[in-house]
């Protein structure tokens, strides 16, 4: 039995045409519960379970450890939620600081979309909104892919949430996706795709990783692909008037081996846009960067954050 309640959610075709995400079928929804269970199982305790209400969608969020300080909060890729962090969570914790964890609205997870979201600023509203009913001030955002983008399309919309923002080879912040992701987002959404050609994609994103699917994360992020139907705006990056106007302490590390960009290009155009960040390309990363480097990232966030907080 696992320790995570997993919400009742829009399952079936009743829901196509209403522009909200859904489970295609009573069995993919009962597959991902049972990947989204098992991954949570591996992660500390949470302290705190809460599920925020906002106008686009109850919105679940964890609260992890009991240490004083701005609270950092994390904010998963695409067709992942918090057990994305299983590898990360420890490192993380042992910087002595609140981590929360927030499932997108949206996405496939234990936050359960009711509206549509038109455009980056309603993305931005909701997260807001959630992150103002879990915390009175501004917080530190640690996001990687998708994720880091929902962190800077927040400070661009709702800059008083945020205190500082870390992302992880995020595309959309900095310039577009390579056209090898382009053909990995597309498997991602066709259903009928065979299994072996989903866990060739999962094995391109994640750096040549032989069966990603055996791990927690492949196994979520597989189910993701194969059982849930996303109807979200199209990712649009910050104009180059917005990003150079963000004001917020910035990390951004990026994966030398990923498929979603060159790292090296996306890295130049970001410190010429935002010259007093800090940028980084870590060469032997792919885009499972999370996964593949915990230990180095917890160790790099907290310098970052201690800069920022002493």
């Amino acid at each position: 039995m696992s320790i995570v309640e997993f919400p009742e959610h829009n399952v079936g075709p009743k829901w196509k045409g209403e522009r909200v995400g859904y489970f295609r079928d009573a069995a993919g929804y009962a597959r991902y519960r049972d990947a989204y269970g098992a991954g949570f199982e591996l992660l500390p305790a949470p302290k705190e379970t809460v599920d925020v209400p906002t106008d686009r969608g109850t919105v679940r969020a964890y609260r992890f450890g009991s240490g004083s300080g701005t609270p950092l909060v994390l904010l998963p890729g695409r067709q992942s939620a918090t057990p994305l962090w299983v590898s990360n969570l420890p490192g993380l914790l042992a910087l002595g600081r609140p981590v929360i964890t927030i499932d997108l609205l949206g996405e496939p997870g234990a936050s359960v979309q009711s509206a549509p979201i038109a455009d980056g600023r309603e993305q931005a509203d909701w997260l807001a909104a959630a992150l103002l009913a879990l915390e009175p001030g501004p917080v530190h955002l640690l996001g990687v892919s998708i994720g880091g983008w929902s962190a800077v399309n927040l400070a661009v919309h709702h800059p008083d949430r945020v205190a500082s923002l870390a992302i992880l080879d995020s595309p959309f912040v900095f310039g577009g996706v390579s056209p090898k992701m382009i053909v990995v987002s597309l498997g991602s959404v066709l259903p009928g795709m065979p299994e072996s050609w989903r866990d060739t994609l999962l094995s391109w994103i994640s750096g040549g990783a032989r069966t990603p699917r055996d791990s927690p994360e492949g196994r979520l992020i597989a189910s993701g692909m194969r059982d849930f139907a996303a109807f979200l705006p199209m990712t649009k990056k910050p104009d180059r008037q917005q990003l150079s106007a963000l004001g917020k302490p910035f990390l951004g590390i990026f994966a030398g081996r990923s498929i979603v960009h060159r790292a090296n290009r996306i890295a130049a155009r970001a410190r010429k846009l935002l010259p007093a960040a800090r940028i980084e390309v870590w060469p032997e990363a792919s885009h499972a960067i999370n996964g593949e480097f915990p230990d180095r990232i917890a160790t790099r966030v907290g310098e970052f954050l201690t800069e920022i907080d002493g």
